[in-house]
């Protein structure tokens, strides 16, 4: 669901692999979007909301009304659809902006996706299943009867494997991206080449699993390759052609021999139901900025630069992100806004590591309750859920020093 990095994509535990945390750095080329300022406050700020335990939504969601299908100028994307407009976006109740304490949030229920809490995967379909070893964890996910996890191993990363029942963890090396489709049907990862110094080579492999069996596409000319999602039985993946240069959107279908390329680049978020992607359209000491577009049409909707968007939730009509100035140690806001007019819904201010959406009206965030003040930059974190409609939030997973993270 989501990939390695969008929002802060750092291991939950203290890495002493500076080579990895470049390594990893260079390959997302999202993670300018993931740092933030330390723009934490533990009180209701001037023209902001505090945050209040969840409520259920009192406003509907807009309805898309009817229109005519655009002319694509370009022809379709496989898995892709035809660009459907949000409608008129409905007013959010209540402050846009609102600063969160962890504290006085109340208990809701656990995350309905996977996650990680240390070592033990929970949610989803499926029973808790511990990752072996002690290496660090950078990612997980589910797919079908499957768990996957990206963990530490020397100067990069591996994918461990964990088939139903107790059978041993089959082991693919230098997996460095992950990612899992919406239905949890199929997953897909990403392979960079690790050199002797720990510096990144030329060559890579996207695979794909699903319930026909895995399949894999050589890249050995590509760098910088990262899979950003799965759509319909297709792989959406960044890489470039040069060493250094701007990645452009490239989508597969797995069992073909060649991935079609699409106008995108430096691509920070594809939407689960194909039609619109997120690209850095500037990065600079400054900030960023990021464009978003229709994938079948190449028309780009809206630009923002007030936040680096990463993803969206599965219904394509909310995209989020983090700050567009990322040079600390996690994000200092959150903000929701319509996929298809820029419109910010919510802006929640915290120290946030990782956003993925839960449903369609609901966000997860792993978030840091100490504002990287805890021992060793590891303070106590939870999973909380907010909602866009209403902008209130509440814990998913209790405060807790142990590693929490959200599956891919």
């Amino acid at each position: 669901m989501t990939q390695v990095p969008p929002t802060v994509r750092r291991p939950e535990m203290k890495n002493k692999n500076g080579r990895l945390v470049a390594l990893i750095a260079s390959v997302a080329v999202a993670a300018v979007a993931i740092g933030g300022g330390l723009a934490y406050s533990k009180g209701p700020s001037d023209g902001a909301g505090a945050a209040v335990p969840l409520a259920a939504p009192t406003t509907p969601a807009p309805t898309p009304g009817p229109t005519s299908a655009p002319t694509p100028s370009t022809p379709p994307v496989p898995g892709s659809k035809t660009p459907t407009p949000s409608g008129t976006p409905v007013k959010p109740a209540g402050p846009v902006k609102i600063t969160l304490d962890l504290a006085k949030l109340s208990k809701g229920r656990d995350p309905q996706v996977p996650y990680l809490v240390g070592r033990v995967v929970r949610g989803g379909a499926g029973g808790e299943r511990t990752i072996p070893g002690k290496a660090a964890i950078h990612a997980v996910a589910r797919a079908r009867d499957q768990v996957f996890a990206i963990v530490e191993k020397g100067l990069g990363t591996e994918l461990v494997k964990l088939g139903p029942g107790d059978g041993q963890a089959v082991r693919v090396p230098d997996v460095t991206a992950l990612v899992s489709s919406a239905d949890g049907a199929a997953a897909a990862y990403s392979t960079t080449r690790i050199g002797e110094q720990g510096e990144e080579l030329q060559g890579a492999t996207v695979y794909a699993e699903d319930v026909d069996g895995t399949q894999k596409l050589a890249l050995p000319k590509a760098w910088g390759v990262r899979v950003l999602s799965v759509v319909n039985g297709n792989v959406f993946y960044e890489a470039n052609d040069t060493q250094g240069g701007a990645s452009e959107l490239h989508s597969w279908t797995p069992g073909e021999p060649k991935a079609q390329q699409i106008k995108a680049s430096s691509p920070t978020g594809v939407s689960p139901d194909g039609r619109l992607v997120a690209s850095m359209g500037l990065i600079s000491d400054g900030g960023s900025c990021t464009d978003v577009a229709e994938i079948a049409t190449g028309k780009r909707l809206w630009k923002t630069c007030e936040s680096s968007i990463s993803g969206f939730t599965p219904d394509g009509r909310t995209a989020f992100g983090g700050d567009a100035y990322a040079d600390g140690y996690c994000s200092g806001t959150t903000s929701a806004l319509d996929a298809t007019t820029g419109v910010k819904l919510r802006e929640w201010t915290s120290c946030f590591f990782q956003t993925v959406p839960e449903d369609d009206q609901h966000l997860l965030l792993v978030v840091d309750a100490e504002n990287g003040g805890g021992a060793d930059g590891n303070g106590q974190r939870a999973i909380i859920r907010c909602d866009i409609t209403t902008g209130t939030c509440e814990l998913a997973t209790p405060l807790s020093r142990s590693g929490v993270r959200i599956g891919e």
